[in-house]
């Protein structure tokens, strides 16, 4: 039986059947690279479904940002409802790497903000790929970091199973032993607590509680509970629990482990003294030691993984484990897994940009003293490790680069073209128009306005693309202050908040979005009928050919889409981006006219893709917020008294899940919290 169940809404059509049929061959043919080159809106997505399907093994899915993931992961997740889709991407709300600056004399400590949903995600997606064969990965290419050894991951895990012998107290050391943390408050991820003859743990890959509960030295049940409510939500015989950090070790490893660093310190400040290098010694000597007491002590410190060369037994320059460790691979040790690169021409070239600024960060810091030659190995993969990492290739772009366009010839590969869209939409029509002002023409901005407000008093939506982040808000606040509701979109906007805002454009909450970089690869965005390129003519990275094609695909969605280029200077890049889509449109024309098709819309269903990155009592407080917005209606004041006496009946009962549950709904309806605050200081200037 096949491992992939395919959902089709809809049959092939266009030029999807002649793509997947000729992907499927070459996978046959064992091609080790091939590049669907498709047009934007011809549903690369569901071509490349159709192949994973048909290949039935697991697959990688790698996009170039957080955003274009978390789409790609919620439309794998229809087209396979019954299969695992996950999400991995970095963790980090914000991160500011380890560095010393030399010339100034100025240590930066690592400083990181941890995004506990993105976290249990991270397991969720590699304990999949432990435990099963129908797994689809979309990732980011922090798939290509360091992440730990698959193998001891695995081993350390734990195993309960109701009837089994198990001393209570050795089953909370286990716990202990591979990283979760005990409390007597809330269970968050990774978390345990005892509880009369009970353990409660929730596990880092999901958001229930497990109670344990024991009849002397043997487990009676293995309950689950709703980690809210608490309420009982079903038995299990037998529950897997994996470690609460993907960097584990066991005890005898770990003491291998410490005398290798022990080793390798002690040669260190031997070099360091021959140098005359006495601070810099000092300065190894102190740090390390502190590490190897807290590693010793509790089994992991702040930035063990600069250590994880120790950890795995890996020589000097070996490459660390990554995602990709956590594929399955055949008897010979090469790829047993499908990898698919979505936008290719961004990604790959992201892929091999990894390694070298990781090195330069690290020969610093070895240097002067603050981490060991060993701290290099904790790196990313350098574009050949990765490239003998994966087995197959698809490569998928509206423009794909000189790499893809390369490997991707005969006999180890082919390029297959999808240039018709099954909904017979053609490319946008192209305007292009002067910047600034002249004459009657009141330059790009005004321009842009009045066109922007005809198609939004039709139900549309309009894109405008910028040069600078400031370029981007400044323009938002420019539409806000004329009454035209609009939000602008950039890299400083944190993940889950990029794909809401996202979400809102397409229910119309605003009608107008104002980006950069963000909105040309990928995004989905069918209600979007204008699009404004502003500043067409500067040429350079976000005005290049490629770029200024992946942007016009914006409009290429809506049949009555368009695109305005603001030029005063014809540049070539303006050119060959204009003949391209000019040669395309034509080709879908003329197979409009000859199979008689009418172009139609996309009608795409509106799915809030960062609901799953949401934290349980998040939902919870917007679910509430939406059953008593009727009696909030009715009487506000005897409506948020009685909410204070249901909080204070909550904690008298000791029941702190429910009274912050409803002490977070009074904020909201008082007005002290918005419940859609995207946590972005300055983002709507009023």
């Amino acid at each position: 039986m096949p491992n992939f169940k395919l959902h089709t809404p809809f049959p092939a059509a266009g030029d999807q059947p002649k793509a997947i049929e000729g992907l499927i061959a070459g996978l046959k043919k064992g091609y080790a690279h091939q590049t669907l080159l498709g047009a934007t809106g011809t549903g690369k997505t569901y071509t490349a479904a159709n192949v994973i399907a048909a290949n039935d093994k697991p697959t990688l899915v790698l996009a170039h940002n957080k955003t274009l993931a978390a789409q790609l992961a919620q439309e794998y997740k229809e087209f396979f409802p019954k299969n695992a889709v996950h999400y991995f991407v970095s963790y980090y709300d914000y991160y500011q790497p380890e560095a010393y600056i030399a010339h100034s004399d100025t240590y930066i400590e690592k400083e990181a903000q941890i995004n506990a949903e993105i976290d249990r995600l991270r397991h969720a997606a590699t304990q999949a790929l432990l435990t099963r064969k129908d797994v689809i990965i979309v990732a980011s290419v922090s798939a290509i970091y360091g992440l730990g050894s698959p193998e001891e991951y695995e081993k350390v895990h734990v195993k309960l199973a109701r009837g089994a012998e198990e001393n209570r107290s050795a089953l909370i050391r286990k716990f202990v032993g591979i990283y979760f943390e005990r409390t007597n408050a809330d269970l968050n991820p990774g978390e345990i607590r005892a509880v009369g003859n009970a353990i409660e743990l929730m596990p880092v890959n999901e958001r229930a509680i497990y109670r344990v509960t024991f009849d002397g030295s043997v487990i009676a049940r293995i309950e689950c509970l709703d980690p809210i409510s608490r309420a009982k939500t079903g038995e299990v015989e037998t529950l897997f629990v994996f470690p609460a950090k993907h960097f584990v070790s066991n005890e005898e490893e770990r003491t291998r482990a410490l005398e290798d660093i022990r080793r390798e310190l002690d040669e260190q400040v031997e070099k360091f003294k021959r140098e005359e290098k006495l601070l810099e010694a000092e300065r190894i000597k102190r740090r390390t030691l502190h590490d190897i007491a807290l590693i010793r002590e509790l089994g992991y410190t702040t930035g063990i993984e600069n250590y994880s060369r120790h950890f795995d037994g890996r020589a000097p320059g070996e490459p660390p484990h990554t995602l990709l460790s956590y594929f399955p691979h055949k008897k010979d040790g090469s790829a047993d897994f499908l990898t698919i690169i979505d936008e290719s021409h961004v990604t790959v070239p992201q892929i091999g940009g990894m390694f070298a600024g990781d090195r330069s960060r690290k020969d610093t810091l070895i240097e002067h003293g603050f981490r060991l030659p060993s701290a290099r190995d904790n790196r990313p993969l350098t574009f050949d490790e990765f490239a003998t990492r994966v087995g197959q290739v698809i490569y998928t772009s509206a423009t794909p680069s000189t790499y893809e366009r390369q490997h991707s010839v005969a006999p180890e590969g082919q390029i297959v073209e999808q240039i018709i869209r099954p909904t017979g939409l053609v490319d946008p029509e192209l305007v292009v128009r002067p910047i600034v002002e002249t004459g009657a023409f009141r330059g790009q901005v005004a321009d842009f306005i009045e066109e922007s407000e005809i198609v939004i008093k039709r139900g549309g939506r309009a894109l405008a693309t910028t040069l600078t982040k400031q370029m981007a808000e400044d323009l938002s606040e420019f539409l806000r202050e004329r009454k035209i509701k609009a939000e602008y979109l950039h890299s400083d906007i944190k993940t889950i908040d990029r794909i809401q805002i996202l979400t809102d454009f397409r229910k119309g909450e605003f009608d107008i979005l104002v980006g950069v970089n963000l909105l040309r690869e990928g995004l989905d965005l069918p209600e979007v009928e204008l699009v404004g390129i502003l500043d067409a003519d500067k040429e350079g990275f976000l005005r290049s050919e490629t770029s200024l094609i992946q942007t016009i695909g914006r409009a290429a969605r809506n049949v009555l889409g368009r695109v305005i280029l603001y030029a005063d200077v014809m540049t070539g890049s303006l050119e060959r981006a204009i003949g391209e889509t000019n040669r395309r449109r034509d080709i879908q024309l003329a197979y409009n006219k000859e199979h008689n098709i009418t172009p139609a819309t996309i009608r795409k269903e509106i799915r809030d893709i960062a609901a799953s990155m949401r934290t349980e009592h998040q939902r919870t407080v917007e679910d509430m917020l939406t059953l008593d917005a009727q009696l909030y209606k009715e009487d506000p004041k005897s409506f948020i008294a009685d909410k204070r006496q249901q909080m204070a009946d909550a904690v008298e009962a000791l029941d702190f899940e429910t009274a912050a549950v409803i002490r977070d709904e009074i904020y909201v309806l008082e007005g002290k919290a918005d419940p859609k605050e995207r946590g972005k200081k300055g983002r709507r200037k009023r």
